[in-house]
């Protein structure tokens, strides 16, 4: 019988409103762990409106095959405003992770203790690198630095692959920011 317990079996929540990039983050999430010979499930989900309306998305990152792409109860969760730290924060599993962007959300999370909380200034470290727009990028940088399982190099490699040509110029940003996202993770305090 094989050992399950060291065997990954991550469950990710990815939240904000249209606009910030939250498909764009969980998009090069599961081209990068499929790079890296994991097996993923990617549902986005988008409200009535794109841009200002609700957006997230729903990824389970797993080391063999995937039942089921729904995730009812997240271990992580990456939440880019208030509305979406209010809807997913009460299903976040215990022991897990939250990182919150603490640039739109001045209120702390009521979550349970055993919860390992990021507070990152997503949208401050955008613009100190050139573009708001990079805000996804540095959350999901601080995601992958605080869950390890991924490293932001494989993440900056995967960039050209789900970015449109068009937008390729954005390339040195988007790496920038990733690995900005992951400096403030590696030195947060955390709780």
């Amino acid at each position: 019988m094989q050992d399950t317990k060291n065997e990954l079996y991550e469950e990710l929540i990815i939240a904000g409103f249209g606009g910030q990039g939250i498909m764009l983050a969980g998009k090069l999430l599961a081209q990068t762990a499929m790079n890296c010979g994991r097996e993923v499930t990617y549902m986005p989900s988008y409200g009535a409106e794109v841009r200002g309306g609700t957006a997230n998305c729903m990824l389970v990152i797993a080391d063999n095959e995937i039942a089921c792409p729904v995730v009812g109860k997240p271990d992580s969760l990456v939440v880019m405003n208030k509305a979406s730290l209010n809807k997913f924060a009460p299903i976040l599993k215990n022991n897990g992770l939250l990182i919150f962007n603490s640039s739109l959300i001045d209120i702390e999370p009521d979550v349970d203790e055993s919860i390992e909380v990021i507070r990152l200034p997503a949208d401050e470290l955008a613009v100190e690198l050139g573009s708001i727009k990079a805000a996804n990028m540095v959350a999901l940088g601080a995601y992958l630095q605080a869950r390890g399982f991924l490293d932001i190099e494989s993440a900056i490699q995967a960039l050209p692959e789900i970015l449109a040509e068009r937008y390729h110029k954005t390339l040195p940003l988007n790496s920038e920011a990733l690995r900005r996202g992951a400096q403030f993770a590696a030195g947060a305090i955390r709780r």
